[in-house]
């Protein structure tokens, strides 16, 4: 049981009664966790008005097993103001986060993780690089990161070649670039430059290949938000 209050997002939520609702949030210096909040009684309406994504709360909740129970929150301060593009890349943070992050195992620091990129998002005119840098960040902290600036034999990446990427071996030199990704690419990739020209489209397509597994079949619903724009 949890008797302090702990700041937290809400990342998802989903009816599961008449006057209960399923939560997915992420908790500082817990993780993600599955939660039943009861909305009811005169303060319902106020309350489901409040508990809304990219509003930082803080929440008290109990229980011992994989579904908490809150019993408390209050606000900390009003929803994040965002708007048009950089409000749907915060729904793809949120819908990936939910996604990939499991619940109830323990996860320090992809609280802080996700709030300063999603603070990031805010009056971001480019966009992309945020992304990028939250999608490799987390994959790292999940266990499945990549080693950007050493090859599977242990040597450093060097900008004339061009290199493979084989799942739990890491980056093999080819000789068909196009095959691979260009050395050079990949050392910007190492130092976190996705707002490279060169580096944007290599970066989206690797990262989207690293999550595929964690994703599985079912394809994210906010990605079609910037489709339909």
């Amino acid at each position: 049981m949890h008797n302090d209050f702990r700041q937290a997002y809400l990342l998802h939520r989903r009816p599961y009664s008449d006057s209960q609702a399923m939560l997915s949030m992420l908790v500082e210096g817990v993780g993600h966790l599955t939660m039943l909040a009861r909305l009811k009684g005169k303060q319902s309406v106020k309350y489901s008005a409040q508990l809304q994504p990219f509003t930082p709360i803080l929440c008290r909740y109990a229980g011992n097993y994989d579904l908490k129970y809150l019993n408390q929150f209050e606000l900390v301060q009003n929803p994040l103001p965002l708007k048009g593009k950089p409000l749907y890349c915060a729904f793809y943070l949120n819908e990936l986060s939910y996604r990939v992050i499991p619940a109830s195992e323990p996860q320090e620091y992809i609280y802080e993780l996700y709030q300063k990129h999603l603070k990031q998002l805010v009056d971001c005119n480019d966009f992309e690089p945020v992304l990028r840098s939250y999608e490799y960040q987390l994959l790292e902290a999940l266990g499945f990161g990549v080693e950007f600036d050493m090859d599977a034999d242990g040597d450093e990446i060097k900008d004339k070649y061009y290199y493979q990427y084989i799942p739990e071996l890491g980056f093999v030199v080819t000789d068909n670039p196009q095959m691979g990704f260009n050395g050079k690419v990949l050392n910007r990739m190492a130092s976190g430059e996705f707002a490279d020209p060169e580096v944007r489209k290599p970066a989206k397509h690797l990262s989207r290949y690293l999550l595929k597994p964690l994703l599985g079949n079912k394809a994210l619903k906010s990605r079609e938000l910037f489709l339909s724009r």
